[in-house]
């Protein structure tokens, strides 16, 4: 299907009243907003995933719903470091950077480099990035081995103390889902997070106690 086909069904579904509600929870993008729920999206992907080129058009579009859907029907095998880097600079909501992450990048073989570079870099949502595919890489990756989580943990700790929103709620999310991973995993989240807590910071002590809430459970 070309772009514009799939544009114009978007915009079809455009649920203002959903827009309007989902400011309450922080989703604010600067680009055009149309409100239409994820099940919706993933229901329209069905029928054009791999379709690469649909993605990259879907994606340049600026519609926030048809960037949430280029991750959806996107080919990681054919997503590249540049394509990576150039969408996390254009990341402006926390639904849309988690979605990707959680549903194209972690899947590419580029993803653990990007975690770890995109993770102390200083724009907020590209930061958030970081974290989240951690995360995703966490829950979603069972190939990949404990030492790549292992530097993810010791990133988190070095990264604690940014106090945004959401970057420390991505890098407690990382913490948390890592020390999930195995056993092995969760003797080394805790002790981070016990490092982490004896940093200061508010930011720093929220990441902590959150993650040894339920890592302790």
């Amino acid at each position: 299907m070309d772009p514009s086909e799939l544009i114009d069904v978007l915009r079809s579904l455009r649920n203002s009243r959903n827009a309007r509600g989902q400011l309450r929870f922080g989703i604010t993008p600067s680009t055009e907003h149309l409100g239409i729920p994820i099940p919706v999206l993933r229901r329209l992907a069905r029928g054009h995933t791999g379709d690469h080129l649909l993605a990259l058009g879907l994606w340049s579009s600026g519609i926030h719903e048809a960037r949430i859907l280029s991750a959806y029907v996107d080919d990681p095998e054919r997503v590249t470091p540049r394509q990576m880097d150039s969408w996390a600079r254009d990341f402006d909501s926390w639904d849309v950077c988690d979605q990707v992450c959680g549903n194209l990048f972690d899947r590419t073989p580029h993803a653990v480099g990007k975690a770890l570079a995109w993770s102390s870099r200083r724009p907020e949502f590209v930061k958030r990035a970081g974290f989240a595919l951690m995360a995703s890489l966490a829950w979603h990756r069972k190939d990949l081995p404990d030492r790549v989580f292992s530097e993810f943990l010791k990133r988190v700790g070095q990264e604690a103390g940014d106090g945004r929103n959401f970057v420390r709620k991505a890098a407690n999310w990382a913490l948390r889902q890592i020390g999930k991973r195995s056993p092995a995993l969760r003797r080394s989240a805790v002790a981070e997070a016990r490092l982490i807590a004896r940093q200061g910071s508010p930011s720093a002590r929220w990441i902590a106690a959150d993650a040894l809430r339920e890592l302790g459970k």
